[in-house]
């Protein structure tokens, strides 16, 4: 037998339990009960409620969702402020609500800190450091900084990975995962926000947050990026001290860039640093393809020599060329008021899914888009709110339920958070017209002889490619017309569950038909007065009558179980 098996079997269904509790106590009853979980529900409870579970109407179900994400830790904290990010799957109200949810945690014990640094570097800690901080300059729910000094004297940060985060969050990704295809099968209206695909996207997204090894990687590119950027500094990343659990990076000293008042006193030209950092966003995502995705104000830092420094590489994302170009031609769109050519763009980036009738899609969509961006035009580039504009393109995605690739909502996350940031510094900055220098960029690169040369490669060797292979599979075809081996596949898409549910239901019903009929048969035995009797009673009528009080009993105990009635 597999004890380490047994025993990770064993805590995933006591977590189980434990998520199943917490949801319940939020007032998620009725869910838990639809998608098959009721048997993790303390069989007390289940007796009390008898499956009636109270509707909450206070507080909403996005803050009570948003509490139970709290209060099931880590994992449940990341996962919500990933969907925080993603309003075209769970709608402005959720994703408004999870952007209140907190990483802020406890710092774990510094000699656990310091074990684990010396087990993965192999070496004591005074072999590497002459100096480690006691105390932990931030926590969070993955790890914890320390401030340090190397030998040779250089002064640095230290991130460590909390004691067993990983497997707390390997085995809550496995039950999210259950919970996902549950909801998939069982509450039909789910299929919208896509459970599965979103779980799929956080476990990618979480499980590069926790090597520490990645982020290095990232922060070495990044740096290698603005090599010729003097404004702009990136920490240096000492490659011999990064492992999967520790990071150790050039500290870098300075004030948040959301400090005014610090940044006032310093004695530096607040329009410079804001023209600075934005430029530095649009070189990393239109010409780099390569951007820091987290860019909230703690990890933006103004050094004391004036430059803007990026710290914490956990979460990047990536424009691949095909997008920059998609970007460039939406710019174009946007300047000549082509509607038409914009909806195109869109399509380009697989936004369109789903849409039986493309072309009635596309008209009313075009609709709602001129309506919304026709007013812009009589503004100056000045007055235009960037957060306003992408907020509104959300809620068009939402209506018109357009899939928004995950890099994308990255980038806008991005450019509200540095548009709020360059307001900050200087009331008059104009983020739209910072990003026009690189746009046109885009757009020269875009006509330019070398990318046609490029474009007509690619389509050549598509072609070629093409003409080599299509022979073979037509011959493939005509073989099996001729063989008679031509297969067609068709699967419905709820019917194994739907004969599952009538293979149960059919089941019970069998059931009580057994039991009534040995309570009748027990009546008529009781009636003839067939067998000895005890007190009047016939020995055989009360012995079936007990059996079958007994099994319709557990008949009911097992129908309440199930949560289906």
């Amino acid at each position: 037998m597999n004890i380490s098996g047994f025993s990770r079997t064993y805590k995933s269904a006591k977590r189980l339990q434990q998520i199943v509790n917490v949801f319940l106590k939020h007032g998620f009853g009725e869910i838990i009960e639809q998608i098959h979980l009721g048997r993790y529900i303390p069989f007390k409870k289940r007796l009390r409620s008898f499956g009636a579970w109270p509707a909450l109407k206070s507080p909403t179900v996005p803050e009570r969702l948003r509490t139970a994400f709290a209060e099931l830790g880590p994992t449940f904290i990341k996962l919500g402020q990933l969907l925080s990010s993603r309003p075209d799957l769970i709608t402005v109200q959720f994703a408004d609500e999870l952007k209140k949810l907190q990483d802020d945690v406890p710092p774990f014990p510094v000699h656990e800190a310091k074990q684990i640094v010396e087990d993965e570097f192999r070496r004591p800690l005074q072999e590497i450091f002459s100096r480690f901080d006691e105390k932990p300059v931030a926590a969070a729910s993955i790890a914890q900084v320390h401030r340090a000094t190397l030998i040779d004297g250089s002064d640095v940060i230290v991130k460590v990975q909390r004691p067993g985060i990983r497997q707390q969050i390997e085995s809550d990704i496995n039950i999210l995962f259950t919970l996902a295809k549950l909801l998939d099968r069982y509450v039909s209206e789910s299929r919208f926000f896509n459970p599965t695909g979103i779980v799929d996207e956080f476990s990618r997204t979480i499980r590069k947050e926790l090597d520490f090894a990645e982020e290095g990687r990232n922060c070495s590119r990044f740096k290698r990026n603005f090599e010729e950027t003097p404004d702009v500094y990136i920490p240096k990343v000492y490659a011999q001290y990064v492992t999967e659990k520790t990071l150790v990076m050039e500290r870098v000293d300075g004030t948040r860039i959301d400090d005014i008042g610090a940044i006032e006193r310093m004695g530096f030209d607040r329009r410079k640093l804001a023209e600075t950092g934005v430029n530095a966003f649009f070189k990393q995502i239109l010409e780099d393809g390569f951007f820091h995705a987290d860019p909230h104000p703690g990890n933006i830092i103004v050094t004391p020599a004036g430059a803007i420094a990026f710290v914490d590489f956990g979460i990047v994302g990536r424009v691949s060329d095909e997008m920059k170009e998609t970007m460039a031609n939406t710019f174009l769109a946007l300047i000549r008021k082509d509607f038409d050519g914009l909806i195109d763009q869109y399509a380009a980036l697989g936004m369109f899914v789903n849409h039986a009738d493309i072309d009635a899609f596309k008209r009313e969509f075009k609709a709602d888009l001129v309506d919304f961006m026709e007013p812009l035009y009589d503004l100056t580039l000045q007055e235009i709110d960037v957060a306003l504009y992408l907020d509104m393109v959300t809620h068009l995605a939402i209506k018109h339920n357009l899939k928004i690739p995950s890099d994308m909502l990255l980038i806008n996350k991005a450019m509200i958070i540095l548009e709020n940031i360059g307001r900050q510094l200087d009331p008059a900055f104009n983020f739209i017209a910072a990003a026009e220098p690189y746009a046109s960029s885009l757009i020269r690169q875009r006509i330019s002889p070398s990318r046609f040369y490029e474009r007509a490669k690619d389509n050549i060797g598509e072609f070629s490619d093409f003409i080599s292979i299509f022979p073979r599979q037509m011959k493939q075809i005509i073989k099996k017309v001729l063989k008679d081996d031509i297969h067609l596949k068709m699967y419905h898409i709820n019917l194994p569950e739907f004969i599952k549910d009538m293979d149960r239901s059919s089941n019970r019903i069998s059931f009580a038909m057994i039991v009534s009929a040995m309570i009748l048969s027990s009546a008529i035995l009781h009636a003839s007065g067939a067998g000895p009797t005890i007190f009047g009673f016939s020995l055989l009528a009360l012995s079936a009558f007990f059996f079958a009080f007994l099994l319709g009993l557990w008949l009911i105990i097992s129908i309440i179980r199930s949560g289906r009635f």
